[in-house]
């Protein structure tokens, strides 16, 4: 009996490492593809159900020229995030998109791309602009800093983003938007939907990394805000951040949000607050005599129109754009997240960071914590 069971040990040990073994040489079942790009599902009380997204897209400001720095950002947005939830992609471009270019991204996003050639009149110089002035005003900043090559372009750039892209008719079916610049990279995977989070969080703006502008591009900026408030006090949130750009409540510190990395409401930009705060700055020219950029603008406006409580910090999020980081500093986020990133490289750390007066504002201490009343 005892030899029996030793010859059908052996038997079956001989058996599974043939199976193994011939295991390696036959083909798996082919694997269908499509079904990794199936919409995606939730599981409820009545079963599987199509999952619920938010109403919103990513939007990219885009030269047809980036094509090859931007394909891999896509790349790396998809893998990082929006393969789990197939949002759509607005690409826009003050030229006409080259063919290569739409072949390419509308096979890389996993959502619905749609393209838009921005209008010449929201990419050119308005008509109150006074061109001796923008000559003397660029002269003036060439004497202080070194210039880009294409400033005019870079101009008109900051205007679109400060005052025109959300007027879009592609994006009027759209209420969040992500932006994304056609050199970012995203550090951690994303498990969860930001967009969602925002909806359900009643979040009108989002960032991941916060800085000091440079003071000889905005030299009159607050002095025209200060001048917009006088005519419209009311816009004013009596629970606002303004200690978060001001110090003293008169001057302003300079601090933006970087807004190469921009999760937000669109229905704030299309708010009167904004149109007519957007309006008054045009007329005035600074995006054209100074260097006003998006940036600061958006910034300005969501400090004083918004509630505290609107505006949120990504500190979750892994990301990188020329020259610096944001990385979550929590190790279980970045292992849960795959990150890639150096927490001590992060921009945070850096003496030029506005997060503490945006903690302090938020009356968090410097890690982030809630302080007592």
């Amino acid at each position: 009996m005892l030899r029996i069971n030793a010859r059908l040990g052996v038997f079956v040990t001989g058996a599974v490492l043939f199976i193994l073994f011939v295991s390696k040489f036959v083909p798996a079942p082919p694997v269908n593809v499509d079904s990794v790009w199936e919409r995606p599902q939730q599981i409820t009380e009545e079963g599987i159900v199509p999952y619920d997204r938010a109403n919103a897209t990513f939007v990219t400001v885009v030269p047809s020229k980036d094509l090859w720095k931007l394909v891999k950002t896509i790349r790396d947005v998809e893998d990082r995030f929006n393969r789990a939830y197939h949002y759509d992609w607005v690409f826009m471009s003050d030229e006409e998109f080259d063919p290569e270019f739409v072949k390419l991204t509308s096979a890389l996003t996993s959502g619905e791309a749609s393209y838009v050639k921005i209008p010449t009149a929201e990419w050119t110089y308005p008509d109150w602009i006074d061109q001796k002035q923008v000559f003397q005003g660029r002269q003036k900043l060439a004497g202080k800093h070194a210039l880009p090559g294409d400033v005019g372009s870079r101009q008109h750039l900051s205007r679109y983003l400060a005052g025109h892209f959300w007027r879009q008719p592609e994006l009027d079916k759209y209420r969040y938007f992500w932006r994304i610049d056609s050199d970012i990279k995203l550090h951690c995977d994303i498990n969860y939907d930001v967009f969602k989070f925002m909806e359900e969080n009643g979040k009108k703006v989002g960032f991941a990394m916060t800085l000091f502008d440079y003071v000889d591009h905005i030299p009159t900026l607050w002095n025209t805000t200060k001048l917009f408030l006088e005519e419209y006090p009311h816009y004013k949130n009596g629970d606002s951040l303004i200690n978060f750009i001001s110090d003293d409540g008169e001057r302003y510190n300079r601090c933006k949000f970087w807004t190469n990395f921009q999760i937000g409401d669109l229905d704030f930009w299309r708010s009167k607050a904004y149109r007519d705060y957007f309006d008054y700055l045009d007329r005035e020219g600074g995006f054209y005599y100074e260097m006003w950029g998006d940036g600061p603008v958006h910034t300005i406006a969501a400090s004083l129109f918004l509630s505290k409580d609107e505006v949120h910090y990504f500190e979750d999020i892994g990301y990188y754009h020329t020259p610096f980081n944001s990385c979550p500093l929590d190790e279980q986020v970045r292992l849960k997240q795959r990150c890639s990133c150096d927490p001590v490289k992060h921009f945070a750390h850096k003496d030029f960071s506005c997060l503490p007066r945006y903690y302090r504002s938020k009356n968090l201490d410097k890690d982030g914590n809630q302080l007592m009343e």
